[in-house]
């Protein structure tokens, strides 16, 4: 059920870049910045990081070009950590 939040989450926040993006290009009402922040600390930090890439969309802005992969490795370490506190110590062999 995890793996398919993160796909789901991932896939909006590269979509919401994409749509901020096209919506600067017409000069139009923009996603405030705060939700897109909001998309990537609930677990969509991956996807935000490839839209900003694949769209060049807020890559000069620090609070995205450092923020959103510094989010993605404390999420990925909170991963490890949960997997090596709780799923190996219950399904992993140990010593």
């Amino acid at each position: 059920m995890f793996p398919l939040y993160l796909l789901i989450i991932n896939a909006a926040a590269f979509f919401l870049m994409l749509a901020d993006k096209r919506k600067a290009q017409k000069n139009r009402w923009r996603i405030p910045e705060k939700w897109l922040l909001f998309a990537a600390v609930i677990g969509g930090s991956f996807g935000m990081l490839a839209g900003m890439k694949a769209f060049h969309h807020k890559t000069r802005k620090a609070l995205f070009s450092i923020g959103v992969p510094v989010i993605l490795s404390l999420q990925l370490v909170g991963l490890i950590i949960l997997y090596i506190t709780v799923i190996c110590q219950t399904k992993c062999n140990t010593f």
